[in-house]
């Protein structure tokens, strides 16, 4: 018999890898997959803070473990999936670590192109190859979701190195997903708009973030929790059949009127 729809967006007997996982997105990414029945291991520079979150997973009756990870250096991500994959046999990434610099193109330096690419776009790369490869090394079916954003196929003033690796990580989705299909790696990517967290909470209140509001067909911002369902659909058996797909989520922001 086959599972209800509501079952196949379960994610029991899996094991998820979240990036950036300490704040923000990946923290609440972390909680909504555990909630899910997946096994989850935190990752991010920030030890101190994933300790506390796997605490509070598993008090609630999930798995987790923090691992340290540093996205813009090959050796930190060899390192901490050989680490991984000793706990247990990845099936999901959420690849969400990234960064931002905001300065108008002409102030920008080669610092702050460094910054930002490598952790979004070089980070990306490093991150979902080394886990294809332990996915086909164990023949494990899996599911790689790269966190692009809306700023990858528009553009704003003053944030040109992140709109740039945005726009780098949906061709690196639609690459990879291209070339990981024969070993039942699915990469897709979401492209939220802005999602209201605690690093950007205090400027989306502000005068200036109300007349960003106003140009939103919707009229809101998202919450982290307008991301959920995107999630459980690209890491779920609900969206087997998605590679390649680059989900918008952003109350038609991206549609908005020229």
């Amino acid at each position: 018999m086959n599972s209800s729809p509501t079952e196949r967006f379960r994610l029991d007997g899996q094991v998820a890898v979240v990036t950036g996982a300490s704040s923000g997105i990946g923290r609440h990414c972390s909680l909504l997959l555990a909630n899910a029945g997946a096994k989850v291991a935190l990752a991010s520079r920030n030890i101190k803070e994933l300790e506390l979150l796997a605490k509070e997973i598993v008090s609630a009756g999930g798995h987790a473990k923090a691992f340290h990870l540093d996205v813009t250096q090959q050796s930190s991500v060899t390192q901490c999936f050989t680490q991984i994959t000793s706990w247990a046999q990845p099936t999901i990434v959420i690849n969400n670590a990234g960064v931002s610099v905001t300065k108008s193109l002409l102030e920008q330096t080669e610092a702050d192109w460094d910054r930002v690419v490598d952790t979004n776009l070089k980070g990306v790369w490093l991150v979902a190859t080394e886990a294809a490869r332990t996915m086909v090394a164990t023949k494990t079916a899996g599911s790689i979701i790269n966190m692009a954003s809306i700023l990858g196929e528009r553009q704003i003033n003053g944030v040109a190195p992140y709109a740039i690796s945005k726009a780098g990580v949906i061709q690196v989705t639609k690459t990879m997903a291209l070339e990981l299909a024969r070993y039942q790696i699915r990469v897709n990517a979401i492209l939220p708009g802005y999602v209201i967290t605690d690093l950007n909470r205090e400027f989306l209140q502000s005068e200036l973030g109300e007349k960003l509001r106003m140009r939103i067909p919707s009229r809101r911002f998202n919450e982290p929790h307008d991301l959920d369902g995107p999630i459980l659909l690209l890491a779920s058996a609900a969206g087997q059949g998605m590679s390649g797909s680059t989900l918008v989520v952003d109350g038609a922001h991206l549609v908005s009127s020229l």
